[in-house]
């Protein structure tokens, strides 16, 4: 899909979270090919960087690029058995209370309760030990969309 970005940003493989528009962009005529297409609290990577800029004043030199962008992979432990690369699951955040130097791995941005998602690799067993005693892998998803 396609959405602008600020010209400083705009390169491809760079990984941003939409956290919802500017107020500035409510009366832009630029506002749903900018931000229409993205999902609220979803992770983002540019995977193009087209040619053409447009002004913007909300961002950096006031000028923004169109860009091609698709979901980010995301990283996350998961204490589930029946994982293996190529397999789909529905996310459920972990029943954790806890808060540790790997919260962030366990509940990452840009994935949302009940996403559909499928494991584009499985890196193991992750080699510190969970404070709640869980042995969890280390994932990186893909989305089912």
């Amino acid at each position: 899909m396609i959405t602008l970005i600020g010209k400083d940003l705009a390169s491809e493989g760079t990984e941003f979270i939409y956290l919802g528009p500017a107020k500035e962009c409510d009366d832009c005529r630029f506002k749903s090919s900018c931000v229409g297409n993205l999902e609220l609290n979803r992770k983002y990577v540019i995977t193009d960087v087209k040619d053409n800029e447009q002004k913007c004043p909300i961002h950096a030199e006031n000028i923004v690029i169109p860009v091609e962008v698709e979901r980010a992979e995301i990283e996350v432990l998961s204490n589930s058995k029946n994982i293996f690369e190529g397999s789909t699951f529905t996310y459920n955040a972990p029943d954790c209370d806890e808060y540790c130097e790997y919260h962030d791995l366990c509940f990452p941005d840009g994935l949302i309760e009940n996403d559909k998602c499928i494991v584009l690799k499985n890196q193991g067993k992750h080699k510190k030990e969970c404070k709640k005693g869980l042995s969890l892998n280390k994932l990186t998803l893909g989305f089912v969309i």
